[in-house]
């Protein structure tokens, strides 16, 4: 099964590697135009794959999303710096950072926006009593297995407060909150059986 996996990898970033290699060639729009190496294309195309994996993007926009960091830095970074720039610090390095970041943003964005298909269930059938139900669930677990810090934390953020007003609501830190909340929730799916 690895095999496979490695095999698909591979053949998907050869096939990125000819694209894009064709696309930054020499000759091809400018013969002044520099080559980038298929070994700067490869080595992006690995780093972006392990970015789209650590943000839980779904494997079957992973290509998409790389050739959307491609083609951002297609206009904004000079292709004879794409060899140095996940190595060296510098302003390269900084905006391949940006577009991983924007096009990974965005993803999820879509993902969270996508409208209903006809073979998804519709939520809007659940009654309220069933609501209900759940949340006192989630209640009655929050009492027994988070600190009351981490219950204020999920309380706030299900009456839809953000990070940073939760923090300045708790008087700590944006990123001691989301610490916090991500610890909180890994507590409570780990006590209700939730995968």
């Amino acid at each position: 099964m690895d095999r496979m996996r490695s095999t698909a990898a591979a053949s998907r970033s050869v096939l990125m590697a000819v694209v894009l290699g064709t696309t930054l060639a020499p000759g091809r729009a400018d013969a002044h135009a520099p080559a980038v190496s298929p070994k700067a294309i490869e080595g992006l195309t690995r780093y972006c794959t392990a970015c789209w994996r650590n943000a839980r993007l779904p494997a079957d926009r992973w290509d998409d999303c790389t050739q959307q960091v491609f083609t951002r830095l297609l206009e904004r970074v000079s292709p004879e710096r794409w060899a140095t720039m996940l190595t060296a610090d510098g302003e390269e390095r900084k905006e391949c950072l940006r577009a991983i970041d924007a096009v990974k943003k965005r993803t999820q964005r879509d993902r969270k926006y996508a409208g209903l298909t006809p073979d998804t269930a519709d939520w809007r059938t659940d009654t309220a009593d069933d609501l209900r139900d759940d949340r006192a669930a989630v209640s009655a677990a929050a009492e027994q297995v988070l600190s009351p810090r981490q219950r204020r934390i999920v309380e706030l953020t299900a009456g839809g407060w953000g990070v940073p007003d939760i923090a300045a609501e708790l008087g700590t830190t944006a990123e001691r909150v989301s610490d916090e909340k991500y610890k909180a929730i890994r507590k409570l799916r780990s006590h209700l059986g939730v995968a």
